[in-house]
């Protein structure tokens, strides 16, 4: 259904879950995953779900209220980033400075708090590199940095590379939602060191994955997960990105807890759809194919492109595994030795060269072949669709 990001933010916000044994009842969702395209409208999204949480646009009073009010909502995105920007002085040649313009949350973290530290031993971890060396400025409105040499000096502040910035720019904010976290964790509210958070509700993160490697973003995801799930209080989280990889590993990190997961599609009319996903990884490719080809075998519509999707899937299992050639996965008899005949089926239907007298037809023999295979690579490799997939399909067979 086509709606505006207002509305939108409205549904993320009013969404409930059901539980599997009792479908009347509901629960708040904890956790809100969202792909989407960049250039769709993540950031825009965030913008409306704040204004919706903290009603800022209608708030007439005082700054110090509004700013109590958006207290009830905490998000990282380019606007956050943003906080953050060099001055170079290029003209006098001067060394390169991370300047932080002034704002409660970093103020808060690194003044009150105290957690440059900690902030910098993340960054370092990250990188993995302790000779690379960030310094805050007792104000805490800069950073410079430099590298340790082996003498125990430093070299000149240099500028670092833009995935380290957005690296160091998210510890920084880690370590704001990390302190947020453990301060709500404490259920006696006298009990805290801060009350400016009791009232929140909601954190947005919009991907912070920006500029960094696949084995950076992997780490990024697992730790982001770790603090997501070692939240005690009420509060909720959403989620976006436009890449797959950090969507997948949130997926599999999310996956038992109370957790949706949506892409957010851009019509060309300009208005969008919130599409929820109750089947695997959209992102899984192989996954997509197994389920294609299961849902062949269900109905009897089994063809010759099956195979097909079959050796993508040996394919792909193979890589991943560290196995030279795929037909090493098909299934062995007692000598350890593989039937011909499964891997020539396989590669006739994917690789034939000649196509004048081709058929997308196959005989009952080696559909009852194509089944055997899926059922043995499931059984051998632990391959698995989720139980929506099933729904999905005895849904449709019904109608």
């Amino acid at each position: 259904m086509s709606e505006t990001l207002e509305q939108i933010a409205k549904n993320l916000k009013d969404k409930k879950g059901k539980t599997k044994r009792k479908e009347s009842s509901e629960y708040e969702i904890t956790i809100q995953l969202i792909y989407a395209f960049n250039g769709t409208g993540k950031t825009r999204l965030s913008k409306e779900f704040q204004k919706l949480v903290s009603n800022y646009l209608n708030t007439s009073e005082e700054t110090e209220d509004k700013e109590q009010e958006k207290r009830k909502f905490l998000y990282y995105s380019a606007y956050t980033e943003d906080l953050f920007y060099w001055d170079n002085d290029i003209e006098n040649n001067a060394e390169p400075k991370l300047k932080i313009q002034n704002n409660n949350f970093t103020n808060w973290i690194l003044k009150d708090q105290g957690k440059g530290n900690a902030i910098i031993e993340k960054f370092q971890h990250y990188v993995n590199n302790n000779k690379l060396m960030p310094l805050f400025n007792p104000e805490g409105n800069e950073v410079t940095f430099s590298y340790k040499k082996g003498d125990d000096t430093s070299s000149n502040n240099i500028k670092i590379s833009k995935g380290e910035e957005s690296l160091f720019i998210w510890c920084v904010f880690y370590s704001i939602f990390e302190q947020v976290i453990e301060e709500l964790n404490i259920s006696e509210v006298e009990e805290r060191e801060s009350d400016q958070f009791n009232d929140l509700e909601y954190i947005f993160i919009d991907d912070p994955v920006t500029s960094l490697d696949e084995n950076h973003l992997i780490e990024l995801a697992v730790d982001l997960a770790r603090l997501i799930k070692s939240s005690k209080s009420e509060l909720k989280f959403i989620i976006t990105t436009h890449n797959p990889l950090f969507y997948n590993v949130l997926y599999n990190e999310f996956k038992q807890d109370k957790f949706k997961k949506y892409i957010l599609n851009k019509n060309e009319s300009g208005t969008f759809e919130l599409m929820e996903q109750n089947n695997d990884s959209p992102f899984s490719y192989h996954l997509f194919l197994k389920n294609e080809i299961e849902k062949a075998i269900e109905t009897g519509v089994i063809y010759k492109c099956h195979f097909n999707y079959l050796r993508n899937i040996l394919e792909k299992t193979s890589t991943f595994l560290g196995k030279e050639n795929w037909t090493d996965l098909l299934p062995k008899n007692e000598d350890n030795k593989i039937n011909p005949y499964e891997s020539r089926i396989i590669n006739i239907s994917s690789h034939s060269k000649h196509s004048a007298e081709e058929t997308y037809i196959i005989n009952d023999s080696d559909k009852r072949v194509l089944e055997y295979l899926i059922k043995k690579v499931n059984e051998i490799y632990n391959i698995k669709i989720t139980d929506n997939s099933k729904t999905q399909r005895e849904e449709s067979n019904a109608q």
